[in-house]
C-alpha cells in the first residue's frame, strides 16, 4: 500500500489531490425506485450501460424472465430492481433429526459457490443418518432490540428508569399493537451515566422477526415519549446492545432468535467406516482446536457453522447477514469408554423463520418445501435442522482433518477440470 501510494507522486500532490474535490462529473444517479415494473427495470439498465461499464451481457445474465414477468414478487424484497443472481444449489440427505419439533428425515438444500461444502455436510448428514439420526432441541427464544435514551444527567436517568417498570404492561401493548405474532416477554434497563438502554425482548411465531421488532419497539418509544413525566433529551430506536447481526458476548451467553443444541452417539465401527479415521484421533483434534479457539479470542469454539448456515439461508429465504451471529457456538466431542465419540453443538443465535421476508420469493419457497418445512409452525423445526446440519458439518470436516484428506477432498472437488457438457 505504501509503495503503490508513493508511485503516485510527490506528498504534495498527494494531499492536494485528497483534498480537492475530483474535476470529473458526477455519474447519473440511479432513480429511486419503491416500486417494481419493467420500465424502471429498462431505466437502470440504461443508466448502467450508458454511464458505467455495464454491457448487454451484463443485463442477459442478471435477467430472469419469471421474475420480470411477476415483479408484485419482489416487492416487499428489493428496491432498484435490475434482476437476480444465481447461485448453485446442492441438496444432501437424508439427514435424520429426532427434534423436539422437527422429527424425521430431511433433504437440505445448500446454495454455494464453495466447491466440496455439499459433499462434506452431505457425508455428515449420511453420518449421522447411519447412526439413526441426531437429538435436536430448541431450548430458548428471543429477539431483542435496544432503544436508547439520553437524559440531563444520572437523576432523571433514574427516575425515568422508575417510570418505565411503573408501566410495563402499557408499554407491552403499545408494542404488541403492532404485531400479530410478536410478543414482548421482557424489557430489561441498562443504565450507563445519563444514559438509558432498554433491552426489549421478543417472541416472533414463525418469522425471523428483525423488522417485526423494529417496528413493535418503535411504537413502545413513541408511547414512552408520548406520556413519560421525564422527558429524554434524545432517543434511538437501536443502539447497538441487541447483538443484531454481530457476533456479541451478551447473546452467546443468552439468546438471540431460537436457541438450538443437537448430540449424536456415534460407535467406534461407524466413524471408521465412514469417516476413515477413529474417534480418539477425532478427540485429539477437537481438544488443540478447543484450544485454539481460546488463544484467538473467539466467541464460542467451532469449526464452520458459517459454512453450512449461509448456504442453508441462501436457499430458503433466509436474511443471510444474520450468519453473522448465528455462526456462533460451542462445539463438544467427547471420548467414550467403549471407543465411541459423543458429539454436540450449541447455537444460541440461529434468527430464522419460515414465513415472511426472502422465504415468500418462488425459489425460496421451493427449498423449505424441499425440506418439508414450509409455512407456519415450522420455525422451530428449521432451528433444530440448522443445529442438526451444523453438527453434520463439525463431524465431516473435523473427520477429514483427522485423517489427513483435508486439503486433498479440497484439490481434488475444487481444481479438478470440468468435462464437456453434452446436450
Amino acid at each position: 500500500m505504501l509503495s503503490a501510494l508513493l508511485a503516485t507522486g510527490a506528498e504534495d500532490d498527494l494531499i492536494g489531490r485528497h483534498r480537492c474535490a475530483s474535476p470529473a462529473p458526477r455519474r447519473p444517479s440511479i432513480r429511486p425506485a419503491k416500486r417494481l415494473n419493467p420500465v424502471l427495470t429498462a431505466a437502470h439498465w440504461r443508466t448502467l450501460k450508458t454511464a458505467g461499464p455495464a454491457t448487454d451481457a451484463d443485463e442477459a445474465a442478471l435477467y430472469d424472465a419469471r421474475a420480470q414477468a411477476d415483479l408484485r414478487l419482489y416487492g416487499c424484497n428489493i428496491e432498484n430492481y435490475i434482476g437476480t443472481v444465481s447461485v448453485p444449489v446442492g441438496v444432501i440427505g437424508p439427514l435424520r433429526v429426532n427434534g423436539l419439533f422437527a422429527r424425521g428425515d430431511h433433504y437440505v438444500p445448500l446454495a454455494t459457490t464453495e466447491a466440496a461444502l455439499v459433499a462434506s455436510y452431505g457425508r455428515g448428514a449420511a453420518l449421522i443418518s447411519a447412526a439413526g439420526g441426531c437429538t435436536a432441541a430448541v431450548i430458548a427464544e428471543g429477539v431483542h432490540r435496544a432503544p436508547g435514551f439520553a437524559f440531563a444527567d444520572l437523576t432523571d436517568a433514574g427516575r425515568f428508569v422508575q417510570w418505565v417498570l411503573s408501566e410495563e404492561a402499557a408499554l407491552r401493548a403499545a408494542a404488541q399493537a403492532t404485531t400479530r405474532f410478536g410478543k414482548l416477554v421482557d424489557l430489561a434497563p441498562h443504565v450507563e451515566g445519563n444514559h438509558v438502554y432498554l433491552v426489549c425482548t421478543y417472541t416472533t411465531g414463525d418469522a425471523a422477526g428483525q423488522n417485526m421488532v423494529t417496528i413493535a419497539t418503535d411504537a413502545l418509544c413513541r408511547d414512552i415519549e408520548a406520556r413519560c413525566p421525564i422527558k429524554p433529551l434524545y432517543w434511538f430506536v437501536e443502539t447497538n446492545l441487541s447483538g443484531d447481526k454481530k457476533a456479541t458476548a451478551m447473546s452467546f451467553a443468552g439468546v438471540r432468535g431460537r436457541k438450538a443444541t443437537a448430540e449424536i452417539l456415534l460407535p467406534a465401527d461407524l466413524v471408521r467406516a465412514q469417516l476413515h479415521t477413529t474417534a480418539t484421533r477425532m478427540h485429539d483434534y477437537w481438544r488443540m482446536s478447543a484450544l485454539g479457539g481460546v488463544m484467538s479470542g473467539s466467541i464460542g469454539v467451532q469449526g464452520h457453522y458459517a459454512n453450512g448456515l449461509a448456504a442453508l439461508y441462501l436457499a430458503t429465504g433466509q436474511d443471510v447477514a444474520c450468519v453473522a451471529e448465528s455462526a456462533v457456538g460451542v462445539t463438544r466431542f467427547e471420548l467414550r469408554d467403549d471407543g465411541g465419540l459423543y458429539a454436540c453443538v450449541t447455537l444460541p443465535n440461529i434468527v430464522v423463520g419460515t414465513v415472511g421476508g426472502g422465504t415468500t420469493l418462488p425459489c425460496q419457497q421451493a427449498g423449505l418445501s424441499i425440506l418439508g418445512l414450509a409455512g407456519a409452525g415450522k420455525a422451530r423445526a428449521l432451528a433444530e435442522v440448522c443445529a442438526a446440519l451444523c453438527l453434520a458439518g463439525e463431524l465431516s470436516i473435523i473427520g477429514a482433518l483427522a485423517a489427513g484428506h483435508f486439503s486433498r477432498a479440497h484439490a481434488s472437488l475444487a481444481r479438478r477440470v470440468q468435462p464437456e457438457v453434452c446436450a
